[in-house]
């Protein structure tokens, strides 16, 4: 008897629907695909119970006579290939011809099209992919296709099916993909009745982002645009700031095919290289435009895979383009404020959920304009209505043997025009006070002994004079012995000390090359580590030369440092070894380089000025100037932002004196 033999039509249809159909959102993904290619401007997607029982299409398309709505329905049938030459320049989304059939055999169908110009439409009603009715119908030019009970005739699929709420959700973001990569069309989604999403097909790439992944996402990108010979890119990209925990929001297209590709996820991330922390990675939203014939969309079943013909030139368009993005955008953070609940209800984002915002803390009302009517009388203590005599004297605590009573809040009070001009003449004219040398030595004994900002003398005097108008700062002082706080045109700016000092730093190693310098220690230090520390750090030992660090095994976990880079105290050297040590211990970085970057950002953050430390003020204006003139100077390597903005109108619109 034979044993090979000639599989059922039905048979091998409902196996070859496998490799397309998976769940409801491979369906919706490719009859949204075949309404694209129809040159539809809107496109509705509904469905119901997660697109199992009920999936509707609607589009405005050219829609089909009849003859091709009933041949569309058969395996290979497609209106986008002829010849085998038009598999090397595919441009359409759909072409195997195996979308509807697929989709036909594992449910029941209802089609509704028609053409511009004729009277009638055609309505088909297929069950496991034979065509049980076709009639006239009326309809709008364009096509409906309804798929209800998907896999009803293949239980085995069924039973690997998840819950509805995470069948919708995919069905979602498959609809969602499509709008990102064609603005131009309007997009509808419904789920169970409830409106979910709407784009306003305008074109606009930041406004389908806007309605797709939400207002903030929207407001964190920075735009794209790059030629590399005859492949293009374009799109959005998050800044350093902005990164997520996963890589679900990075979103590629090749010629507005959505698409997976390892090349063009290591392009993107190796821009962003020393600007993100571990663990942290870019969105983004990116269209790659290359000649046809030099991708290959026919390597996947689904599509969802291409084959660059240069992988090379893929790579370097994406990550020279990103980078160029990157320095171009300014790393000025703009101050964020809880917005008011008004606002917030205003403002409620339609799609991914948000973390809930903190509730704005009620501030007092701002006083009536009667009250400035007048000019004040001229006070000692512009902020309080008393003298600051009365001031010291309520400072004091109660006598001894009584309780100290609780002191009573005082009212707030906004400073006038006149008020601020009177106390700004003060200010100016005010002898400026100079520490003595007992201050002086106590600000430098708790500064890094390794500080590569010098204080300024004529020569950098003369350069702030001779510094572009846009660059010119006030410096007005510290805070919170952490963040500089420095007055630029209607613009307040907190600089993070430690953050710019340690990219000053990293850039600086980063200048020397392969070969950190090195200071070899009056004493050799003796260093404890756990014997797995000790023994990857004796396995690197070539790679922690290079960065300045010499040292021999003493056994039992212990290790003589005899050298430690010239940038870092010597109490540093041993928690700096350590997490050299915990990065090759975790494989968190890949290759040489990268693990080489790695144990920069260690040395640089260890030789950078402290937060909390004091600091001299002069040093403290030095560190801003060049924050203020470097482009370089955006973010510290683990991707904080080094300067965040605080301008006059929300300064003005939390004091009331704006709305």
């Amino acid at each position: 008897m034979a044993k090979v033999i000639q599989l059922d039509p039905h048979v091998a249809n409902l196996i070859a629907a496998g490799e397309v159909v998976e769940r409801p959102a491979s369906v919706a993904k490719e009859l949204v695909e075949n309404s694209i290619d129809a040159g539809a401007r809107m496109i509705t997607v509904e469905i119901q119970n997660g697109g199992m029982t009920f999936l509707r299409v609607t589009d405005d398309g050219c829609g089909m006579v009849r003859e091709d709505a009933k041949t569309a329905f058969l395996r290979h049938a497609t209106s986008k290939l002829r010849r085998k030459e038009d598999l090397e320049a595919i441009g359409t989304l759909g072409f195997r011809g195996e979308a509807l059939a697929a989709t036909a055999a594992v449910s029941k169908v209802d089609l509704l099209t028609r053409v511009e110009g004729e009277l009638e439409g055609t309505r088909l009603h297929l069950e496991a992919g034979k065509i049980l009715v076709c009639e006239d119908a009326g309809c709008p030019v364009g096509t409906t296709i309804i798929v209800r009970d998907l896999f009803y005739n293949t239980p085995a699929r069924m039973k690997f099916m998840k819950r509805d709420s995470l069948e919708g959700s995919a069905v979602f973001s498959a609809v969602q993909k499509q709008a990102l990569a064609h603005p131009e069309i309007t997009f509808r989604f419904l789920k169970d009745g409830e409106a979910e999403l709407q784009t306003s097909g305008d074109g606009e790439l930041l406004s389908a982002i806007y309605a797709v992944l939400g207002r903030q996402a929207a407001g964190e990108m920075i735009p794209v645009e790059s030629q590399w010979e005859k492949i293009s890119v374009r799109g959005y990209v998050t800044r350093p700031t902005a990164t997520r925990g996963t890589r679900a929001y990075q979103i590629f297209y090749v010629n507005q095919r959505p698409v997976r590709s390892k090349t063009l996820t290591a392009a993107l991330e190796e821009a962003y290289r020393n600007q993100i922390m571990v663990g942290r990675f870019p969105a983004c939203v990116l269209n790659l435009t290359v000649p046809l014939s030099s991708v290959d969309v026919n390597v996947h079943p689904a599509k969802v895979e291409v084959k660059f013909l240069n992988e090379r030139e893929i790579f370097d368009c994406v990550h020279y383009g990103v980078k160029g993005a990157l320095n171009r955008a300014s790393g000025q953070v703009q101050m964020q404020f809880p917005p008011r609940k008004a606002e917030a209800a205003a403002h409620t984002e339609p799609m991914l959920p948000q973390t809930a915002a903190h509730e704005t803390v009620p501030m007092q009302a701002a006083p009536k304009a009667s009250e400035h009517a007048a000019a004040p009388k001229p006070r000692t203590d512009f902020f309080q209505h008393r003298t600051a005599e009365e001031y010291r004297s309520a400072a004091k605590p109660e006598r001894a043997g009584k309780p100290e009573r609780p002191a009573k809040a005082e009212p707030m009070h906004t400073v006038t025009r006149w008020e601020y001009e009177q106390l700004a003449k003060t200010l100016e004219t005010a002898p400026k006070a100079e520490p003595s040398k007992a201050t002086k030595e106590q600000i430098f004994s708790k500064t890094t002994l390794h500080s590569p900002v010098q204080i300024p003398g004529d020569a950098d005097e003369q350069q702030a004079m001779d510094m572009p108008e846009t660059q010119r700062f006030r410096f007005v002082g510290e805070v919170l012995h952490t963040y500089i706080i420095v007055e630029q045109g209607d613009e307040v700016l907190l600089i993070d000390k430690h953050a710019a000092h340690e990219r000053i730093n990293f850039e600086r190693l980063l200048a020397q090359g392969t070969q950190i310098l090195g200071q070899t220690l009056l004493t050799p230090r003796t260093c404890r580590f756990e014997q797995e520390e000790a023994a990857v750090l004796l396995q690197n030992r070539d790679l922690l030369l290079s960065l300045g660090f010499d040292l021999d095994d003493l056994g039992g976990g212990d290790l003589l440092l005899r050298q430690i880079p010239s940038d870092i105290r010597e109490s540093d050297a041993e928690s700096a070894l350590s997490e050299i040590a915990d990065h090759l211990q975790n494989g968190r970085v890949d290759t040489a380089e990268r693990l080489r970057d790695a144990a920069l950002h260690t040395i640089a953050c260890k030789a950078a000025i402290k937060a909390g430390y004091l600091t001299d003020p002069i040093e403290l204006e030095k560190l801003a100037g060049q924050v203020l003139s470097r482009d370089d100077l955006k973010y510290c390597p683990h991707g904080r932002p080094i300067c965040v903005v605080l301008t006059r109108r929300q300064l003005e619109k939390q004091f009331k004196r704006i709305t």
